[in-house]
């Protein structure tokens, strides 16, 4: 009643993420008593934040409070629209991942050419590699290599493509950057799943943060070597002889 003869708009029951967001946006800080030292009830203009606009709209089927103007204009809703629940969660998905690819290219501040590009030019490297080296290490560098064209013979599966062709392409232009010096242009070749042809994905804005393929690479590597290191397993077999006596 105080707040609305105050011309104040009130809102209660609010999840504490939600608030830390509103705090954030409009430079307020969270205050969860108005209790001092003294017992006393006091306020500080200083925590109260600043937005141009505070109104309650509709939309859909829900009221929800529009903060419009804030005082910092890194903090951002998006609301999503969709069918039914399972497009929703799908679009927040997509949504989720573009953000935190976008986050991870500024973070490394370095990218490398998509569509398979990096896994082509890989594996073309290593399988150099491996016939340099007279050892059985040279069979565990050339099963790794093989394994790295998984990706882009995946890509090209899922774009209804000739997965065989495009990788057979794919694997020349990058084994032609790497052994002749003039071409080394062609270290950029990935797979373009819209014509089913190979194209230079840097300049065509085809694009992945380094770290985040660093990383990738990594952790799958690893995987396989922990897999690699189960030299047992242990089963438990049903007792047969208890159940005939049952």
């Amino acid at each position: 009643m105080y707040f609305v003869e105050a011309g104040a708009i009130a809102v209660r029951r609010v999840r504490k993420d939600d608030m830390r967001h509103v705090a954030k946006a409009t430079g307020a800080t969270l205050v969860s008593t108005f209790a001092d030292m003294e017992g006393e009830e006091t306020f500080d203009s200083s925590f109260l934040g600043y937005a141009d606009e505070v109104v309650e709209e509709r939309i859909a089927d829900d009221d929800v409070i529009m903060i419009k103007g804030t005082k910092t204009t890194s903090a951002v809703s998006l609301i999503l629209r969709g069918a039914n629940d399972y497009m929703l969660d799908e679009m927040d998905r997509a949504l989720h991942d573009a953000l935190s690819i976008v986050k991870r290219t500024l973070e490394s501040n370095t990218v490398v050419a998509g569509g398979g590009a990096v896994e082509a030019a890989l594996s073309v490297y290593l399988e150099y590699l491996a016939t340099t080296l007279g050892s059985r290490e040279q069979l565990a560098i050339a099963e790794f290599a093989e394994s790295l064209l998984i990706i882009p013979k995946i890509l090209a599966v899922n774009a209804a493509k000739d997965a065989t062709e495009l990788v057979a392409k794919l694997r020349a232009y990058h084994h032609t950057a790497q052994t002749k010096a003039d071409k080394k242009h062609l270290s950029s070749m990935g797979l373009d799943l819209s014509k089913g042809t190979v194209r230079n994905n840097l300049e065509a804005g085809v694009i992945e943060p380094a770290m985040s393929k660093v990383k990738i690479l990594q952790f799958a590597t690893e995987a396989a070597i922990t897999i690699l290191r189960i030299d047992d397993m242990i089963k438990l077999i049903k007792d047969e002889t208890q159940n005939g006596e049952d």
